[in-house]
């Protein structure tokens, strides 16, 4: 079923009397051509009040009793259901995504395309339609489309919808205003209703064929297609309603034969009509689904790392030894990453590190005189959490930081590790809200067999409250020195409730703040996290490396779990380095970003990709010479031999530049033949891209680095809503190249030349 128009005639009224008199002509072969249509005033929709329902149902009622005395059939009523668990004329069911617990609202990025779907069916045998209408956080009708049987076995409709029009703009931009306006709780209704015109339309070419009961047939499609001009609730303009009054009058003339009367109400304008302005009837609302929509970058966002302390840093040419990085010189960083296409940068730790049991490089449990320790060791006679590391510099180097990357349109994430060295400044002014042996010693954090002897665990069970005031107080201390986005360290190793309580706070004085949950764990915690408002996570991307891992997990990602968990797809991080980064060369860091970057919304990449940093430490899955241990020196001038950043920047491009790629709900794996080549394609339909034209983007990737692999792949053009009936062009937009696809096509792909397509549906 086509897109059904947000126009309509909501205030459009015909009085009892022109619907008969419409009803009348259709049921005489001689018909006066002076009646006078209706008139109507096409406005847009807005939201449906009880007053307005009931004076719709009113005139409906009125018109349906007059009609009953001509036809001995009245139309299907709506029936109002005014509880809960309540069927209306037509029975609307399982609508998804559903809220958890009727608590829970799915979340959306303002203007991101979803799907919802629901079970809408009546009994016996006659035809419905469904309809799905989204409204406004103030409840104002924003966007109506008709929903499509995808599964007329189980009633299953779908419908891609979205809530607003998506927006770049900053929290500290001008026009923010505006976007901040259109966040909140949105509602989507399905409307199921029964089709009157498609029941009858199947009866009646079954009829005319055989010759049975033709004119009964054919008089009530006359009487049908006179109501249908006349009904409000169509929103016909006043030429396509004269065009259904002509229709009806020529069906009933039974002057003319079989099928041409029939061809009057069967034809190609009319089952146009019936997909933009159908005649509705028994319209039957469910109760609204709500969904939570959220700021810009909340679900599509690109995030680049870099350690301040290394960013800039040198050696010095007297004495041999680093000289570390600072606040100032990660100016650079933040200028590479605009540079690469990046909007936020995500720096870790930068408050003072404790002294007792720092940790050496690669972890070692002694540390060297020149040493700098774990950033995560958080806490010395200099400071806690609310202190800039002397050595990055100041506050007001911090807040000059903010202010550049403000002025560059990057947004700055910084880590928020709740975990302290025995160091920290609460371990004295508050030594309750730490875990302690029977002994009395500190009961350093583990977690068998790894053990991290500078980290003291905090114990949330002495005196929650008073924590959670303090990492408030801390967090509106980093906000107002412009921090809008916060990552917090291993969530889940602390209360769900202490995290919904302290981001309850924050955003209810900071609506505009996001959280990124760094959380490997158990699917239900990862659930719970996002439930108290942890916008984005990270997840097990990285160890999703074959075709069977990844057809099975992008589905899982950009499926109905994106409702609610928004993976972050990062093909490395200061604390994994997979096998597959480490043995597939320059390949293989080009097909990761390409399938981080395409196969989410959201993706980062941790500084040092683009050199190909990519030495394992023995025994572990982490870089050797782990920067989270020591000061890192790099040469920036060596970048361009891998090529690695050119793909970074191009990658960002393609997905700022296509609709498609804004969505956690619009994949499609496309099945191949080769077990190297995987390929999956992400649509959404022209009336969502804002551009008035459908954006379709086909990924497909060699997953093995070293050789060349030949593969078919398929596309199913019906279900992607592409045209079956002339070739596809399509464009490469990593290269520029243009082809032609179809059905099955036949792709060679060779990591010395070309890792991935990405084709763009032209």
């Amino acid at each position: 079923m086509g897109r059904m128009a947000v126009q309509h005639s909501a205030d459009s009224r015909t009085s009892e009397t022109d619907s008969l008199e419409a009803v009348k002509a259709a049921q005489t072969t001689k018909v006066s051509k002076s009646s006078k249509s209706a008139k109507s005033k096409a406005t847009t929709r807005s939201k449906t009040t009880k007053t307005t329902r009931k004076r719709v149902d009113a005139e409906t009622a009125r018109a349906n009793a007059a009609l009953k005395s001509l036809t001995g059939e009245a139309p299907a009523p709506s029936i109002p259901a005014d509880e809960p668990g309540q069927f209306g004329r037509i029975n609307v069911m399982d609508i998804t995504p559903n809220e958890e617990r009727g608590i829970y609202p799915a979340r959306v990025e303002l203007g991101e395309p979803f799907k919802v779907t629901a079970q809408v069916f009546i009994e016996g045998r006659t035809k419905v339609g469904a309809t799905a209408i989204v409204r406004n956080a103030r409840g104002k009708e924003t966007l109506r489309r008709a929903m499509t049987c995808t599964n007329p076995g189980l009633d299953r409709w779908e419908v891609t919808l979205k809530c607003g029009e998506h927006s770049d703009l900053k929290p500290w931009e001008d026009g923010y205003a505006a976007v901040k306006r259109q966040l909140g709780e949105w509602t989507v209704t399905i409307e199921g209703w029964e089709d009157t015109y498609k029941s009858w339309l199947h009866d009646a070419r079954i009829k005319v064929k055989v010759q049975d009961d033709v004119d009964n047939a054919l008089n009530s499609g006359a009487e049908l297609l006179a109501r249908w001009a006349v009904t409000p609730d169509a929103g016909l303009p006043a030429r396509e309603r004269k065009a259904l009054q002509q229709a009806a009058e020529t069906m009933a003339d039974e002057s003319l034969n079989a099928e041409e009367r029939l061809a009057a109400g069967d034809n190609p304008h009319i089952a146009a009509l019936h997909e933009t302005n159908p005649l509705r009837d028994g319209i039957s609302p469910s109760q609204p689904q709500r969904f939570k929509v959220e700021r810009p970058k909340s679900s599509f966002a690109a995030w680049y790392q870099f350690f301040p302390r290394s960013e800039g840093a040198t050696i010095d040419p007297n004495t041999g030894k680093i000289i570390q990085g600072t606040l100032k010189t990660s100016i650079a960083g933040l200028e590479r990453a605009k540079e690469e296409g990046f909007d936020i940068v995500y720096l870790p730790p930068i408050f003072p590190i404790g002294v007792t049991n720092r940790k050496g490089r690669n972890n070692s449990l002694v540390a060297g005189p020149d040493d700098p320790g774990s950033p995560f060791g958080i806490g010395s006679e200099l400071g806690g959490h609310d202190t800039v590391d002397p050595l990055l510099g100041t506050m007001d180097d911090f807040k000059a930081l903010t202010a550049r990357a403000h002025e560059l349109g990057l947004e700055i994430a910084l880590d928020f590790a709740l975990q302290c060295s025995p160091d920290h400044p609460w371990v004295k002014q508050h030594p309750d809200w730490f875990r302690h042996k029977p002994d009395g010693t500190i009961a350093f954090a583990e977690n068998p067999p790894k053990k991290y002897q500078d980290i003291y665990p905090i114990d949330f069970n002495a005196d929650m409250p008073g924590i959670e005031k303090e990492v408030e107080r801390v967090l509106n201390l980093w906000i107002d020195a412009g921090v809008t986005i916060f990552r917090i360290d291993n969530p889940h190793t602390k209360p769900v409730r202490f995290w919904q309580d302290v981001i309850a706070a924050i955003t209810k004085k900071h609506p505009e703040i996001l959280f990124l949950a760094e959380a490997f764990t158990r699917p239900g915690m990862m659930r719970a996290l996002s439930y108290v408002g942890f916008t984005q996570s990270h997840c097990y991307f990285p160890w999703r490396n074959t075709k069977e891992e990844l057809e099975e997990y992008l589905p899982v990602t950009n499926g109905d779990d994106g409702y609610y968990q928004h993976n972050t797809f990062w093909p490395t991080t200061p604390d994994i380095l997979t096998a597959y980064v480490r043995d597939n060369g320059i390949a293989g860091h080009c097909v990761r970003a390409v399938l981080a970057a395409m196969g989410s919304p959201s993706w980062g990449i941790y500084n040092g990709f683009e050199l190909i940093e990519n030495k394992q430490r023995p025994g572990f899955e982490e870089q050797i010479d782990n920067e989270k241990y020591e000061v890192k020196v790099r040469d920036w001038s060596k970048a361009k031999r891998y090529g690695v950043a050119k793909m970074l920047t191009a990658l960002n491009k393609i997905r700022r530049t296509h609709p498609a790629a804004l969505s956690y709900h619009n994949l499609t794996v496309l099945p191949t033949s080769d077990p190297n080549i995987l390929a999956f394609a992400r649509h959404t339909p022209a009336e969502l891209t804002g551009t008035g034209q459908a954006d379709t983007l086909i990924v497909v990737v060699n997953l093995d680095g070293h050789n060349a692999h030949q593969s078919m792949v398929h596309v199913d053009l019906d279900k992607l809503g592409l045209p079956t009936d002339r070739p596809l062009a399509v464009r490469d937009e990593l290269t520029g190249r243009e082809f032609q696809w179809g059905w099955d096509n036949y792709v060679s792909l060779a990591p010395w030349a070309d890792v991935a397509h990405i084709l763009s549906v032209q």
